[in-house]
């Protein structure tokens, strides 16, 4: 049986006439960019993520430079940000004139390693990038306690985070701005590309609507030189249809990730990352499991994680690659994110040195990670296609 990694179709068709009458309102009014429609949208976002400020924007990656320039942040700057992450974070860093310095991560959570962090702070730094990785929160009350101490901005990276929670906080809205995407293939969808970027702070989302639209306020004055961020009032409206379906799709992810965590650990050479690596631990020879084959993802006390990636650590030299091959070879979809880190990337070969020290447990998660179909369609019976696959994977592969 066929499982592909996602199926955007299994979501949406069953949503077609909601689209389509979207569509025709929209066609209707004439009025395709910004408007009420966006309006609307940015309202009802709000309550989901239960932020002051909501901006519809025309990409992830585009709040997240927005973000940047809203708060001046530009060339002899620096920005901390994972090493382990999509490009677009540290890429939009770059496109400032800022520059990108590289923290590692930790192996349990995949999120920003602190300890790391703290050592790269210098006179020249002017924020920090929490990722909430795959769907979990970063660990926002030691980033907020960093940022305090040394007098940084945070914003958010919430790309693959919509909706998911720390403490009791939403993901997003801890930070002096929070971004997120509706990609296709994230959590919340849309049909085309599509963004959003909070804040609490009246001024900040007073400028950051400004610069959405070229700097202007009012219309063909220009008090700062913005960008052209806006989102179409079709995408809005799409994404209107699938909201009050989000808790759904949540649940229903949720239920697969725990599917997966009690069928896999129930195989002989699966286990769990330790969540002493997240508490900045490290266990004792005598504390230490045998190393797994195959290592599950956690979801940590307290983050409400929503799990936009299932992402298996695969131990041993060409392992990984070995899964993904045995996994193709059985129509089974899977990905690797991500194979390179950021410090690695050949776009940042010319950036100081001391921007992409110690990142080696970033590396080690590159030649290693896997993830597997997790979307919330997904039926009882391609899920047992993929844990008998992985089963048959550990009972006939060697290790090398």
């Amino acid at each position: 049986m066929a499982v592909p990694l996602l199926d955007v179709n299994a979501q949406n068709h069953p949503l077609e006439s909601e689209f389509t009458n979207a569509f025709h309102r929209i066609f209707h009014t004439g009025h395709f960019i910004m408007g009420q429609e966006v309006t609307s949208f940015e309202q009802e976002i709000a309550a989901l993520v239960k932020s002051k400020h909501a901006l519809g924007i025309s990409s992830g990656t585009d709040a997240i430079l927005l973000a940047l320039m809203a708060l001046d942040i530009g060339p002899g700057d620096e920005v901390l940000c994972p090493a382990f992450t999509f490009f677009a974070t540290a890429g939009c860093v770059a496109r400032t004139g800022a520059t990108p310095v590289f923290v590692d991560v930790c192996p349990t959570c995949f999120n920003l390693d602190l300890r790391d962090a703290r050592k790269k702070v210098t006179a020249r730094t002017k924020a920090i990038v929490p990722v909430h990785l795959f769907g979990q929160s970063a660990d926002m009350d030691g980033v907020l306690e960093l940022a305090r101490e040394k007098g940084l901005r945070v914003i958010e990276d919430a790309a693959q985070a919509i909706g998911a929670g720390y403490h009791g906080r939403s993901v997003g809205t801890m930070g002096d701005f929070g971004c997120y995407s509706f990609f296709p293939s994230k959590n919340l969808g849309g049909l085309g590309d599509g963004g959003l970027l909070v804040t609490e702070d009246d001024e900040l989302a007073k400028k950051a609507i400004s610069l959405r639209n070229h700097g202007m306020s009012p219309k063909y004055y220009h008090s700062h030189i913005g960008g052209n961020f806006r989102l179409d009032a079709l995408q809005a409206a799409f994404l209107r249809v699938k909201l009050p379906h989000y808790a759904g799709y949540t649940a229903n992810r949720r239920a697969n990730a725990a599917f997966y965590t009690e069928r896999l650990s129930a195989l002989p050479g699966v286990g769990q990352a330790s969540l002493d690596a997240c508490a900045g631990l490290s266990p004792t020879p005598a504390q230490q499991e045998p190393a797994a084959r195959i290592t599950l993802p956690q979801a940590l006390p307290g983050h409400d994680h929503i799990w936009n990636q299932y992402t298996l650590r695969i131990a041993g030299a060409g392992q990984r690659d070995a899964l993904r091959d045995h996994l193709a070879a059985r129509q089974i979809g899977c990905e690797i994110y991500y194979p390179l880190t950021m410090d690695q990337q050949a776009c940042f070969a010319s950036l100081p040195a001391s921007s992409k020290v110690g990142c080696e447990v970033s590396h080690v998660l590159a030649s290693e990670v896997l993830s597997i179909p997790i979307y919330p369609e997904l039926t009882v019976e391609q899920k047992e296609e993929v844990v008998a696959a992985i089963a048959h994977f550990l009972a006939t592969q060697s290790v090398a």
